[in-house]
């Protein structure tokens, strides 16, 4: 049983390595991999079984999201692996460490007729930062040695900078089931290679040269990516902008807590004219994190084309996704903002840059608009201060942002909506709880995220599959994390498309009492009324639209999750307090809105958007 002993310490080099968590898929093949997690003492009651590989794989991603750690994924071979690709393809771009073990035929099986086999060597392609095959034959020495080499590997590349997933295959020969009484034990000597991985800061001729080019630059913006929530991080960037006194904006994706920032971009680069974003062009852009939601805030820095773009990423290729790159700095972005925060006043021309950010927040607006005492109420809609049409009047990234918050306040205090997802989403991302991780599913739910923006005093960490962009995995992601902190709420605001095309997230043996889902049901795929393109099509209907009659209800009978149906706002009221309550359990809101009615007030939101823009 020579394999199987070396198939076993595959186990024992993923606990030496600090591996806590394992997700597999039941399966044959894969039975040395599964008996060998499964009776390790470091994962003894731990391993979560998920039958569904494509949900297994979202589960595993957003454990890893939310531990930052790696986590193991093991499944049999054929399909199986397959199934693992699209939340490999999403870890590969979000830079989230996942070490996939796919059970295999042995090579001289391949492509001969046998049962569950395909061809399986490099099955993620340009999806995995890197790909191992597991030795067939371990009784030599030398191949025994090979195979341990390999997972130390595999699990040093899961997070060797930038993080992403590994695949390693492992090739099994029958037979692979232990014989009756067998014992089998790990090996106390296995190979364990660890890679310490490198702090790197800026040399002092760097940092030097940067001084002076910021000094030189002009009107410096900062613009922040998606990333994991980091303290260290907000607070360099903190002082940074207000060391330099430039502008940030950052998507509802970036995390970047307390950090004063530009956030309702969307709203007001959807209104405004080419001579006002003129105003607000850099000449030296500043970019770090991973993609943008918003399109508005890529076609403007697109067509802004600063003099210099500098991206700020420690290692791994760098996009041009502005097709301004200029530099890519090779430091974490907390260094490079601790070591550029500092400077006298000599040391940029603080006259050619945006004053300090300061903003109303969306939630003091919110007081202002609602508060029948306030002294100062703010201006009907028609009549906000129209912001400067033209670059000489100085438009500020800081006046377009309070401009915006303002807009939205106004513009959802109309008594005479009609009930719309658009103003029950925001009521849902007010009413979120304290320290809440929020998971955005794709389509329109990421995007009313980002217009709206998030409570400002909530500690809100937001995480959302964006490195792809599917709604292939939404929800599993989602109970992963929840599974992962079971202490933390963890909210899902979804639509009904991408939740009911991962239904089998909930398919497994392990519950998660901390898990909200405000599932958006219009009963089709919504998004297509609202963006350009195929709204204007007559087939938008029949092939757009994706009719479906679901509910939820059956669902949620069918994994023991308690659900709460609501059709306006006022039920919507009613119920979040039920919903959200700590002690009673998993659940599912299900908002129903109609899809016609949501387009005419988004389009009737677009159109205050450039009478209050333009």
């Amino acid at each position: 049983m020579q394999n199987i002993q070396a198939v076993f310490n595959i186990a024992e080099i993923c606990a030496r390595h600090g591996i806590t968590d394992v997700v597999l898929s039941p399966g044959s093949r894969s039975a040395p991999l599964t008996l060998a997690f499964a009776r390790h003492p470091a994962y003894r009651g731990k391993l979560r079984v998920v039958p569904d590989e494509r949900a297994a794989a979202f589960i595993g991603l957003g454990i890893a999201q939310a531990t930052r750690r790696p986590v193991v994924l093991v499944c049999t071979s054929g399909t199986a692996g397959l199934n693992y690709a699209p939340a490999v393809a999403e870890a590969f771009f979000q830079q989230i460490p996942l070490l996939v073990l796919t059970a295999d035929r042995p090579p001289e099986w391949i492509d001969q007729l046998d049962g569950q086999t395909i061809r399986q060597r490099n099955l993620y392609g340009a999806h995995a930062k890197g790909t191992f095959d597991f030795p067939a034959d371990t009784a030599h020495a030398d191949a025994k040695w090979h195979g341990e080499r390999i997972l130390n590997e595999a699990i040093n590349l899961t997070l060797a900078g930038p993080a992403g997933p590994v695949h390693v295959n492992v090739p099994l020969r029958e037979p692979f089931y232990p014989q009756a009484g067998e014992e089998m034990d790990y090996e106390a000597d296995v190979k364990i290679i660890r890679d310490d991985h490198s702090n790197t800061i800026l040399p002092p001729a760097e940092i030097l040269d940067l001084r002076r080019q910021l000094r030189d630059a002009g009107r410096v913006l900062v613009v922040a990516g998606q990333q994991a929530d980091s303290p260290s991080l907000a607070a360099a960037l903190y002082e940074f902008a207000q060391a330099r006194q430039v502008a940030v904006v950052a998507d509802s994706i970036a995390n970047l807590g307390d950090v004063p920032a530009v956030r309702h971009h969307d709203v007001f680069l959807a209104g405004l004219s080419p001579a006002q974003k003129a105003g607000l062009q850099p000449d030296l852009l500043i970019t770090f994190g991973q993609s943008l939601i918003s399109k508005s805030l890529k076609l403007f820095l697109r067509a802004a084309a600063p003099a210099q773009h500098w991206h700020l990423q420690a290692a791994g290729e760098a996009a041009d996704t502005f097709r301004s790159l200029t530099r890519v700095i090779r430091v974490q972005p907390a260094v490079f903002f601790q070591q550029l925060a500092v400077s006298e006043t000599k040391d940029y021309n603080r006259a050619a840059s945006p004053q300090p950010v300061s903003f109303l927040s969306l939630r003091e607006a919110q007081k202002v608009t609602d508060d029948p005492d306030a002294t100062e109420a703010p201006a009907p809609l028609a009549q906000l201060e129209p912001l400067p049409s033209e670059p000489a009047a100085s438009l500020t990234w800081p006046l377009a942002e309070t401009a915006a918050i303002t807009f939205l306040s106004q513009f959802f205090a109309a008594d005479d909506q009609p009930f719309n997802e658009f103003a029950a989403f925001r009521l849902a991302l007010a009413n979120l709880p304290d320290d809440t991780a929020l998971h955005l599913a794709n389509s329109m739910a990421v995007r009313y995220a980002n217009i709206l923006g998030l409570p400002d005093d909530q500690q809100i960490e937001v995480f959302a599959n964006r490195g792809t962009s599917g709604i292939d995995g939404c929800t599993s992601t989602a109970v992963g994390a929840a599974l992962a902190q079971p202490e933390r709420p963890v909210v899902l605001l979804t639509g009904d498309v991408a939740f009911f095309y991962d239904r089998n997230a909930f398919w497994h043996n392990y519950p998660a009492p901390n898990l909200r889902v405000m599932l958006f049901n219009n009963h089709g795929g919504g998004i297509f009324r609202l963006i350009d393109g195929p709204r204007q099509q007559p087939e938008l209907a029949e092939f757009f639209e994706t009719h479906q009659a679901l509910t939820a209800e059956n669902l949620c009978r069918d994994f023991n999750l308690r659900y709460l149906p609501v059709s306006s706002l006022e039920e919507l009221t009613t119920a979040l307090p039920v919903f959200f309550a700590a002690e009673s359990g998993a659940a599912v809101l299900e908002i129903f809105t109609d899809s016609k009615t949501n387009a005419a007030f988004f389009e009737e939101y677009r159109a205050a958007v450039r009478a209050a823009f333009s």
